[in-house]
């Protein structure tokens, strides 16, 4: 990182220590997980930039921050393959019955049971950033028929039969054998999925969620599975994180859960260290960056965001 931008000094923080070493910083690269006194950054009028090292951006865009000139880019798109990959893992397994098979072989049980198939499913994907449209493609070859929805409804992937907004989210819902949620999380997504998109899917329906846990009413999910509407749930996220052990999703034979691994990558560090680098250098250089937020949406426009072919993956 010293070597893109040599006349910077740079400042090392841990988690512990960022909000302290923040108020010293023009620039901030990372992802705080502790809280950050925001409203006394902003005031302060030193920081200008900050450079997530995640996708999701709800540690950074207190209301003081979107209300300021602080410039702020994600790393939305950085891990699609890896997103992508986890959403196969959740979905497959759900499918050909790993959770139920899994418990037989733990009891050394030979039975067969019924299994669904993903070939010729209708898929639905609400978010069409960098990880739904990676999953597009991943999603090609087991000819299934794929619509989505998103907040900027452009630039449709050729195998998506039809890209509406995301006012039509229930319309969606109401086509969707299966339901993707790759959305980020805002004031408008935060429980956008409740009883009546839930229980608006046909029954028998699968949910996938490798976005943010808090865009799904939790409550709203348990009686939706419980009640036999959803023939299953994959959920990389949960509204509380780790996941509660009383919570009633642990409960289900046929929700599968994992602890939020979706992004993880085994070259996670260099990867998120070259958009790091690259974007820093375009910031010192005044020159277009990648994953430019806007901060009202709390995520880039489609025409910034990281793509697999840029110089600085090669």
């Amino acid at each position: 990182m010293q070597t893109a931008v040599p006349h910077a000094k740079l400042i090392e923080a841990t988690q512990d220590t960022i909000p302290q070493r923040i108020m010293d910083a023009d620039v901030f690269v990372g992802h705080a997980k502790v809280p950050v006194p925001w409203d006394g950054v902003v005031q302060q009028g030193r920081l200008k930039f900050i450079q997530s090292s995640a996708a999701g951006l709800d540690h950074c865009l207190a209301p003081s921050v979107i209300d300021s000139e602080i410039v702020v880019c994600s790393a939305s798109g950085l891990f699609a393959n890896q997103v992508a990959e986890q959403t196969l893992a959740l979905l497959l397994g759900l499918l050909r019955g790993i959770p139920i098979f899994y418990r037989q072989w733990q009891k050394k049980e030979f039975v067969r049971r019924p299994t669904d198939d993903l070939h010729g499913k209708r898929v639905g994907i609400v978010g069409m950033g960098g990880n739904g449209r990676r999953l597009v493609n991943v999603l090609r070859p087991y000819n299934v028929t794929i619509r989505a929805t998103d907040y900027f409804p452009e630039h449709i992937p050729d195998s998506v039969e039809q890209l509406m907004p995301h006012t039509q989210l229930m319309q969606l819902a109401a086509w969707s054998e299966i339901l993707i949620l790759t959305l980020p999380l805002n004031q408008m997504t935060r429980g956008v999925i409740d009883s009546s998109i839930l229980m608006g899917m046909p029954k028998g329906s699968y949910l996938i969620n490798v976005a943010r846990g808090s865009c799904v009413n939790e409550a709203d999910l348990c009686s939706a599975i419980a009640s036999g509407h959803l023939a299953g749930a994959g959920l990389d996220v949960t509204d509380i994180e780790p996941l509660p052990e009383n919570s009633p999703l642990w409960n289900f034979s046929n929700v599968l859960i994992t602890p939020h691994v979706g992004a993880q990558a085994a070259r996670r560090t260099d990867d998120t260290t070259k958009l790091i680098c690259e974007n820093l250098k375009r910031y010192f250089a005044g020159e277009p960056l990648y994953n430019i937020v806007d901060k009202r949406l709390g995520f880039p426009h489609p025409s910034v965001l990281y793509n697999s072919s840029d110089d600085y993956r090669r």
